[in-house]
């Protein structure tokens, strides 16, 4: 069992409160919500999943945070809005608890917008994208199949739950709350600004580099979106003193954050560009990155590979050496890569 984690408390320039809630979405994956008390605007960024103490442990560090407030209490019914990052399930799961407890209007950036509103839909439309992709990458049927699974353990996770408002349709704006779209760990991702503070999600994180997929499997993720978005970021936070992440620890410094990722990516494409001196497939090139993984963390592998591997090859940098097979067969067929 993991070590619980207890609930933190930051504010901003102006000594406006805000409330870390710590939540293990997944065994051994602690998420962030964060609770916003300001005059009309009781905001709460992101929810955590919804797998098996999740929604307690969010309910319960609402009500903790509640406590907190000087001269008045606050409870989860007195939300008014609540801000999802992204549409990953670790961040949007905890909804449907909040829709029972509160009418707190929801908001989600439109490119995420269905992972909420049509989450059956876009699981299994995944899952046959993800199916085709592993094909390619070279992953055995037996593997294959393995992997798979993950996505159909998520099918009885989530309800769906309608999304009241798009940041596009509130011109990217909330309050006192300013919003950046920064597509790349996912389409529709977006880092929210309070005054001195940045709330990153799963952008930018202190103690790792946030996950990628290829685009071909999510539309505006991928390497390309991901380093053009670091780079908005760069440019629009200025002033940024913190910086509060989805996972891991904060942030002091967010420039040497920015380039110390931007720096481990730039190596991380070397490798690949080393690796293809001679034709072979982004499940052998997974192996030779992140060694031989296990479970969902497998499928993280191949995943991250194959982004690299699309950045390059968008470049004109690889290319697939056996296209032929494709011709010839009318059917899927797995990719060797080569340095063009």
């Amino acid at each position: 069992m993991s070590p619980v984690k207890k609930l933190k408390t930051f504010k901003t320039k102006t000594g406006i409160p805000i409330f870390q809630i710590p939540i293990e979405a997944f065994p051994g994956l602690w998420t962030y919500a964060y609770l916003v008390l300001l005059g009309d605007y009781q905001v709460l960024i992101d929810t955590g999943s919804s797998f098996s103490s999740a929604t307690e442990q969010l309910i319960g560090g609402i009500q903790e945070a509640g406590n907190h407030v000087n001269g008045r209490h606050f409870s989860i019914s007195g939300l008014t809005h609540v801000m999802i990052t992204h549409g990953h399930i670790d961040h949007f799961g905890g909804l449907p608890a909040i829709r029972e407890r509160s009418d707190a209007l929801v908001g989600i950036h439109e490119l995420d917008r269905r992972n909420v509103t049509h989450f059956a839909e876009r699981r299994i439309l995944n899952l046959q994208k993800l199916s085709d992709y592993l094909i390619k990458a070279g992953v055995g049927i037996l593997d294959r199949e393995n992997l798979l699974q993950f996505y159909r353990y998520l099918k009885d996770m989530f309800e769906t739950v309608e999304v009241d408002y798009s940041y596009e349709a509130i011109d990217m704006e909330l309050g006192p709350f300013r919003i950046l779209h920064a597509p790349g760990h996912s389409g529709g991702h977006v880092v929210i600004r309070l005054e001195d503070i940045l709330f990153c999600g799963d952008h930018i994180l202190s103690e790792i580099t946030p996950h990628q997929v290829a685009e071909e499997l999510s539309p505006w993720s991928g390497l390309n979106h991901y380093l053009n978005s670091l780079d908005a970021v760069e440019r629009w936070s200025d002033g940024i003193n913190l910086a509060l992440c989805g996972h891991k620890q904060e942030i002091t410094d967010l420039p040497a954050r920015i380039s110390a990722i931007k720096e481990m990516h730039m190596e991380r494409l070397d490798r690949v560009l080393n690796f293809f001196g001679s034709p072979n497939t982004i499940s052998a090139l997974s192996k030779n990155l992140f060694g031989n993984t296990n479970g969902f963390n497998a499928l993280l592998a191949i995943e991250e590979a194959g982004a690299h591997v699309e950045y390059l090859y968008q470049r004109g940098m690889l290319k697939v050496v056996n296209y032929e097979e494709g011709e010839k067969s009318g059917a899927q067929f797995v990719h060797l890569f080569q340095c063009s």
